[in-house]
């Protein structure tokens, strides 16, 4: 996504759009207004209090803040079982110190409260795994800690989350020869815990949680040698879990982790020492992976919604032994849910920020449903750094903080200040997404591509990220600084919700801080935008740079420029006709990718306004305005 040089354009403001024809072939189209319409509870879903947006200057800041979350209230002599059993003494001389050790066995039965993907469970009773539409034959899967799987398959094998998608896919009777399949060619390779991928914290921790949570479809079979063998490995990965859970790779994988010792101390014979040191572990993990208001420190929708998957699976081990949660785990589940649903477009599925890619409304709804939380979504996460307009059938989101530091980002994205934007079932703007799913059908090479302020729809400055793009997900200097502020502006006879932000991303290369402006009208009609370049530090500089500001298209979206270069006729597969106005810029169309919820990447356009800027400053203003929908 190379920046092409033109011509420096004059700068612009917002309100000069007005002076622009809405198509040059006639009058422009009238379009009244309507009073905001309240956003509609998500499915299955009853109000809680929301607060208000927020009219005043939201302080920047460099990190979320972290929630404050402090171990469950036990009582003296609990106490006493979880620090010694933290020191090293065995559950067992702690539990029952005068009784034989008994064998391994489950003491409950798990309702699973997360269905799969009936597809991919089908697959696996054909004979091979299908992730983000690449096919493994089972049979020529290497499991042992010495293979080189792509990062999604290795997650999926060896955190055995196929497990839910073979329970969704038929009964359980027709699944178990394939699971005990899978399961024996996994022990074979894995005899003890070791080295490599298998014994990653998040993955072991994931995979502890499967096993006990689906045991009737691993267990319920004629092989009883392979039972024995299983429960076995259920408790060695319980103790290796007890030893090793403070070295995961981030806080999500501990909370995996600290997740896969609460359950075996619920479900495994003597577990009232482990599950006390384990909810102590997970309810510190939980306070440092989680702010404020419930967002993850990664900042990634994936993310979010797999601290909501672990605690929803959790929360049925409680359920199948009788148990109530600890008060903590249930409030974090009950933080985690809104601003996940903040980032839900009018179509019902994910936008794409920070590696997530557009998860589809099925099954968004049904682990929401399962999470059992009924609320509606945050329309301002400060903390997250998301904000949310809803103006009738349109959703605007746009990404307003600093991006989450290195030890924090698992995919971390340049995507300061860009925005998504959708119009009932239609994406008009959206961000490239997917880094995640690299290593199915999208190739792990453009994965830092993916990444690249390029990538996203927001402004560029010298062909250079806002933040330093690294490998292995991690993100370099860059945004330190976001200002926001948020308002209702006046828009004729009616209102609009004004929302303006900047950042200091290029500060110290170019000596520019970026700012942008968006109104959204509040009958979702009309989105007015304007992008600033405001000169930064004591010293002005001379001389030009490059500069690219660009609009990725949605997949429902054919793109044609208008006869003055200056806008573009953007025609969506429902029959509604937007325009995209830039008066004074040149506007180009050119290629772009996006990546759907299943990771299967899919062609688009993008609109590009780009050219040279004086480091003096300059504005660029732009439109996008629904004029009609074809008969």
């Amino acid at each position: 996504m190379s920046d092409r040089a033109v011509q420096a354009m004059l700068p612009l403001g917002v309100e000069e759009l007005d002076a622009e024809p809405a198509d040059e072939g006639g009058d422009a189209m009238a379009i009244p207004l309507s009073a905001t319409e309240e956003e509609p509870l998500a499915a299955g879903v009853e109000e809680e209090a929301i607060p208000p947006a927020p009219s005043e200057l939201i302080e920047p800041g460099r990190a979320l803040v972290i929630s404050d979350f402090v171990p469950p209230e036990v009582s003296a002599g609990e106490r006493l079982i979880r620090l010694a059993y933290r020191l090293g003494i065995p559950g067992s001389a702690l539990a029952a110190p005068f009784r034989k050790h008994p064998a391994p066995r489950l003491l409950a039965t798990v309702e699973n409260p997360l269905p799969g993907d009936p597809v991919a469970g089908t697959a696996l009773r054909a004979g091979h795994f299908i992730v983000h539409g690449v096919k493994t034959p089972i049979a020529h899967l290497d499991c042992s800690p010495v293979a080189r799987l792509t990062p999604p398959l290795e997650r999926v094998v060896h955190g055995f989350t196929w497990l839910a998608d073979l329970e969704a896919c038929a009964p359980r009777q027709q699944c178990t020869q394939t699971a005990e399949r899978v399961l024996a060619a996994w022990l074979e390779a894995n005899p003890k815990p070791g080295k490599g991928a298998a014994w990653r914290v998040g993955h072991a921790g994931q995979r502890l949680l499967g096993w006990l949570v689906h045991a009737p479809l691993l267990l319920g079979g004629n092989a009883k040698r392979l039972r024995a063998r299983t429960l076995a490995a259920a408790v060695e990965t319980a103790r290796w879990l007890d030893r090793n859970v403070s070295k995961a790779d981030d806080r999500l994988a501990e909370v995996a982790g600290w997740c896969g010792i609460v359950a075996a101390g619920l479900l495994l014979p003597e577990g009232k020492p482990r599950r006390l040191f384990g909810e102590a572990g997970l309810v510190r993990a939980l306070g440092d992976l989680v702010g404020d208001d419930g967002g993850v420190l990664s900042r990634s929708p994936l993310d979010q919604m797999e601290a909501i998957a672990l605690l929803t699976r959790l929360t049925a081990c409680y359920r199948a032994t009788r148990r109530d949660p600890p008060q903590a785990i249930d409030a974090m589940l009950r933080m985690l849910v809104p601003p996940l649903l903040a980032m839900i477009h009018a179509d019902g599925a994910l936008g794409s920020w920070q590696g997530s890619s557009a998860v589809g409304e099925d099954r968004l709804r049904a682990l929401i449903a399962a999470s059992g939380v009924r609320t509606r979504p945050l329309k301002d996460a400060r903390q997250w750094g998301y904000q949310r307009v809803t103006a009738g059938r349109s959703t605007l989101l746009l990404d307003a903080a600093p991006p989450p530091l290195a030890r924090h980002s698992r995919h971390g994205c340049a995507s300061t200040l860009a925005f998504e934007l959708s119009h009932g079932p239609n994406r008009i703007v959206v961000n490239c997404g997917g880094a995640a799913t690299a290593g199915g059908l999208v190739p792990v090479r453009i994965e830092q591509g993916l990444r690249a302020t390029a990538a996203h729809s927001t402004l560029v400055l010298g062909d250079s990220n806002s933040t330093a793009v690294l490998i292995n997900g991690k993100l370099g200097s860059g945004v330190t600084e976001v200002e926001v502020d948020r308002r209702l502006a006046e828009a004729g006879k009616s209102q609009a919700t004004r929302i303006e932000a900047s950042h200091d991303g290029y500060v110290s290369r170019l000596g520019l801080v970026h700012r942008r402006i968006l109104i959204l009208r509040d009958d979702g009609t009309e989105l007015r935008g304007e992008d600033l370049l405001v000169p930064a530090g004591k010293k002005g500089k001379r001389g030009k740079v490059p500069y690219a500001i660009r609009f990725h298209l949605g997949p429902a979206v054919e793109a044609s420029l208008t006869d003055t270069g200056r806008g573009a006729h953007l025609a969506l597969r429902d029959g509604t006709y937007w325009q995209f106005l830039a008066p004074r810029s040149e506007v180009t169309i050119d290629e772009s990718l996006w990546i759907d919820g299943e990771g299967r990447p899919h062609p688009v356009q993008q609109l590009v306004i780009e050219g040279m800027e004086s480091r003096g400053g300059g504005s660029f203003a732009w439109l996008f305005k629904k004029i009609g929908q074809f008969e």
